[in-house]
């Protein structure tokens, strides 16, 4: 059996490099698991030219549709050679891909019977993804989702806040086609392992996108009220992995005012590293986090919310900096973060279950 592995481009700043690296290997395991000796994982890359970043996301917007477009080419003529056999599973690794109409199109069509797995990180149902800030008119965009929705087989998300999300703004309602699963970084914690027991140091950093939804203004004006501290946004620097790892682990919080957030993959990697993560009560954090690590959400909902309530959030970071939090607070939100939301045990179950199509 085939499992064609759709892949994202590979950004050295981002977590998608490492899928590069590691989802192949883990998918050939967790398929020997589970009694599938036969499995051949094929890498679907596509035309991987250097790009520049869009402003605002880590894809260019342009860029990404070729490489898509570029690999949709590569399964076409697989389908045509007929390299696709029946029963062979698709792996979408960004739901979001126009390929996933052409590839059940092609199947149904050309009757050969696949099964199309896929990951949604984000889409214009979410009001604060930049498909769903920028997009004014969202028929189109919203019913380009609902396709995909039922084009997919098995629909995974990270949290149940984003199903919940997506649920509502689409109107969909067929649960036989969501999974609630990890994502599949089992690779993390090894390699994180070699930057834990560092020695801190008086570093504040900001893990994410420069992007209107993740508030970077706000961790600039904390800094203001921290002058002993270095506090350090980390795409601004172009950081190696390793690089960024070394920060983490010389960090004392990763913070996060977030207004949109798929999994929070940074401030787990600060976690693995004893970074504390300070993050609003809000998005899934809510159901990822203990309460003891979020502070109110109203405190940074907007610019003009942060302004009103600056000094309980200063009054919060200082309290996190001053007064170490528990080990075990630390060490149980690993462990739980680590098995239901970084390890990808249910998407492997359903991956390597056989069954028919929904």
């Amino acid at each position: 059996m085939n499992i064609w592995l759709l892949e994202i481009e590979a950004h050295e700043q981002r977590y998608t490099r490492q899928w590069r690296d590691h989802l192949p290997g883990q998918l050939e395991r967790a398929a020997l698991d589970r009694g599938y000796g036969d499995v051949r994982v094929r890498v679907v890359s596509g035309d991987a030219a250097e790009q520049v970043t869009t402003p605002g996301a880590f894809l260019n917007f342009a860029a990404t549709n070729r490489f898509k477009s570029s690999q949709i080419i590569t399964v076409a003529r697989a389908f045509e050679c007929g390299e696709v056999k029946a029963g062979d599973r698709f792996v979408i690794t960004d739901a979001w891909h126009p390929g996933i109409i052409q590839i059940r199109y092609m199947a149904d069509l050309l009757k050969v019977p696949v099964e199309i797995h896929a990951l949604w990180h984000a889409g214009s149902y979410d009001p604060w993804d930049f498909l769903g800030r920028d997009v004014a008119d969202k028929r189109w965009s919203h019913s380009f989702e609902r396709a995909l929705f039922h084009a997919i087989d098995v629909n995974c998300f990270a949290t149940q806040f984003h199903i919940d999300l997506f649920k509502r703004v689409l109107g969909v309602a067929d649960d036989r086609r969501i999974l609630r699963t990890g994502w599949p970084m089992e690779y993390l914690s090894e390699t994180l392992a070699a930057h834990r027991g560092v020695g801190k140091r008086d570093l504040v950093l900001f893990p994410h996108r420069l992007a209107p939804e993740k508030q970077v203004e706000i961790f600039r004006d904390l800094a203001t009220a921290f002058p002993n501290h270095e506090f350090r946004v980390c795409q601004e620097s172009a950081l190696s992995k390793r690089e960024y790892h070394q920060l983490l682990a010389e960090s004392r919080v990763v913070f996060s005012a977030n207004l949109q957030e798929t999994l929070g993959i940074s401030l787990y990697e600060g976690l693995l590293c004893g970074a504390v993560p300070v993050a609003p009560d809000r998005l899934s954090y809510t159901e990822m986090y203990p309460s003891s690590l979020l502070y109110p959400s109203a405190w940074t909902e907007s610019g003009q919310a942060y302004r009103t309530h600056r000094a309980q959030v200063i009054e919060r970071l200082g309290n996190v900096l001053s007064n170490p939090t528990s080990e075990t607070v630390l060490a149980t939100a690993t462990a739980r973060l680590q098995a239901e939301f970084f390890t990808a045990t249910n998407f492997y179950d359903r991956l390597f279950a056989p069954r028919e199509r929904l």
